[in-house]
């Protein structure tokens, strides 16, 4: 029985120290299983404690007595404090981290954290937020997840969660329609307008945002009957159209509509942009004549013109100081998936549209773009990689298929994009010139009747200011067709343009992205489990075979 003593003794203080600990995870509040594993460990740990006590109660005594006893009682002693200590630091934490919180998103994509936009929607809210969460118990954290980023980034942003069936009565009051009920909704509401979201993803949640606090829907006109991309009715929704485009205005809370200018005759006056998004055919004389009215009175323009494509917009543009070149850009390096012609660019100008852009945006078959001698204040937005060039032996290249860098082409990086203000009317962002009644009267033209004095006239004050024109000009569309618009950051490039078009330059930002980490959905039940198996079968599994390991080594020949 003696040479089983030290066993039972390590045995009973492994039960015992892994009881404490329970209790002590327990008081703090954190979910540790069943009180039957706290019960067992206290009572396993004292019954080999007293087999302990029982079997080695002579050769114990012996050790009181000696020296050896006093010395390993008062190391016993400082360790068994030191122990103590640590762990009272680490109660101390955890209750600390129950009161203050602080979030770390040390994934590469921060696929964790809120987006750029998010946050500034966030920040420039006046109003409380008061988002209600009708999910059962079991679907509510995945949900919380989500919306614990909000809540942690923005106080104003108050979260709430409901079972639908238990709070019956909170439904009816916040007026829930019952049929979505049953796959989940977030009612997301400011002041007395609410906005319901199901499928709570953060681009959801940030739109609905969006729709709730930007008042006053501006107003985007996409140009139609020649050949431009179609963004409403038949084909809009092809690989080609630009339907999710304007879905991409309309989670901006913009209004967008299309415009036949050979209809209309003159650009209508509640147009906030006008896109022009890929045209292949010539615009008539009075349309031309239409779109320089709009430019001269101060309006923003968003152009997109394929290479080769037979518009005849290329002296409308070189007037307002823009440059189309008569190329396509190649670049063997960064192509996507060594497609020469389908170019990434990263490679951004100091403009408000490409401010928080880090990452590529992707083209298809693109031009180049540069400001002419005489531009206004044109920048170059975006450009393509170093090892690119602008080819401009086009029939070779769209016949055979060839580009080689000859002494025409011009190296990279090539500027594909820019932005600016025209010059001239409605460009220079000056005063407009004064009116008549404004001018000083020359001598003697303000005599009044018989030489009486002159009574200058009342000169004003202040005078208006002419608005001032916008221009964005791309040297492709596919980049913001069905097709490509989501890819990389071209959803960004695109809307980013029409933000800083309207002026609305607070809601230029890098949007969230639409693919989102793979993640493990377990239940309630199985996330218990698998705590309950980390924390405590498996460190004591642990500590009980060590001291197995320890006793067997004691117990071998030549011990």
């Amino acid at each position: 029985m003696k040479q089983w003593s030290s066993l039972f003794g390590a045995l009973g203080a492994v039960g015992i120290l892994f009881g404490l600990v329970s209790v002590a995870l327990l008081v703090m509040g954190a979910p540790i299983g069943t009180f039957a594993w706290i019960f067992g460990n206290f009572v396993g740990g004292g019954f080999f404690l007293v087999l302990w006590i029982l079997s080695g109660f002579d050769r114990l005594r012996d050790r009181l007595a000696s020296g050896e006893a006093r010395r390993a009682s008062r190391y016993g002693t400082s360790a068994l404090v030191g122990t103590l200590a640590s762990l009272a630091i680490v109660g101390l934490l955890g209750f600390l981290s129950t009161r203050y919180e602080k979030r770390f998103d040390w994934s590469e994509a921060k696929v964790h954290s809120l987006s750029d936009q998010s946050r500034k929607v966030l920040a420039q809210l006046d109003q409380d937020v008061e988002v209600v969460a009708f999910y059962p118990a079991l679907e509510a954290p995945r949900i919380r997840e989500v919306l614990d980023r909000y809540a942690y980034e923005s106080p104003r942003f108050e979260v709430e969660f409901a079972d639908p069936n238990a709070r019956p009565d909170l439904v009816e009051k916040l007026g829930v329609g019952t049929g979505k009920l049953a796959e989940g909704v977030v009612r997301i509401a400011i002041g007395a307008e609410s906005v319901e979201v199901d499928e709570p993803t953060e681009e959801k949640i940030t739109n609905a945002l969006v729709r709730l606090t930007r008042t006053g829907a501006k107003k985007v006109y996409f140009t139609t009957g020649h050949g431009e991309r179609l963004v409403l009715d038949e084909g809009a929704e092809e690989p080609e159209g630009f339907a999710r485009a304007g879905e991409a205005l309309k989670n901006e809370n913009y209004v967008f509509e299309t415009l036949l200018l050979a209809a209309k005759g003159e650009v209508p006056d509640d147009a906030d942009v006008v896109v022009i998004p890929g045209p292949t055919r010539p615009f008539l004389p009075e349309e031309h004549r239409a779109l320089e009215r709009y430019v001269e009175r101060g309006g923003a323009l968003l152009v997109l013109v394929d290479p080769r494509a037979k518009t005849d917009l290329y002296d409308d543009l070189g007037r307002w100081g823009v440059a189309l070149g008569e190329d396509v850009v190649v670049d063997r390096m960064q192509g996507l998936f060594g497609r020469a012609a389908t170019p990434f660019a990263g490679e951004y100008g100091s403009h408000p549209i490409t401010e928080g852009l880090r990452e590529v945006t992707m083209f298809h078959v693109v031009r180049s773009v540069k400001p002419t001698g005489d531009a206004g204040s044109f920048v170059d937005l975006v450009k393509t990689g170093p090892e690119s060039w602008s080819e401009t032996s086009l029939d070779v290249f769209f016949g055979e298929g060839r580009a080689e860098l000859d002494a025409g082409d011009a190296k990279g990086p090539v500027t594909v994009a820019v932005a600016g203000s025209p010059p001239g009317a409605g460009g220079d962002g000056k005063p407009a010139a004064a009116t008549a009644d404004d001018a000083p009267k020359a001598e003697g033209e303000a005599a009044g009747p018989e030489g009486a004095e002159a009574k200058p006239e009342p000169v004003a004050e202040t005078k208006t200011e002419q608005k001032q024109a916008r221009l964005v000009v791309f040297g492709d569309s596919d980049f913001a067709t069905n097709q490509l618009i989501d890819a990389y950051r071209n959803r960004d490039l695109f809307v980013n343009s029409v933000n800083w078009l309207l002026g609305d330059v607070e809601a230029i930002a890098v949007r969230p992205q639409q693919s989102r980490a793979s993640r493990l959905q377990l239940s309630n039940e199985q996330l218990s489990t698998i705590r309950y198996l980390s924390l405590f079968v498996l460190p004591e599994a642990i500590a009980i075979a060590g001291v197995w390991a320890w006793w067997s080594r004691r117990r071998a020949p030549g011990r």
